[in-house]
């Protein structure tokens, strides 16, 4: 059965019945082993979306972000 599929039949099911699906699922990833190298890969994934051509800002530009921010937040 294709995913597509899977997800068609399992928006048929009753909310009882998706909870029991979605906990049957979390078992089964909860018995399947991680390998340090799925770790590994998964980690340099992630600093890659954090990567960005800017530099990183100051404590001086951080703190006009923050008072920025509260003000657009409390005074309008």
């Amino acid at each position: 059965m294709l995913l597509q599929e899977l997800k068609e039949e399992a928006v048929k099911l009753s909310p009882s019945d998706r909870l029991a699906l979605v906990s049957a699922i979390i078992e089964s990833l909860q018995n399947t082993p991680i390998t340090k190298a799925d770790r590994s890969s998964a980690i340099q994934r992630m600093r890659g979306l954090l990567k960005t051509d800017q530099p990183t800002p100051t404590d001086q530009d951080v703190a006009a972000m923050l008072e920025e921010w509260r003000v657009e937040k409390y005074l309008q």
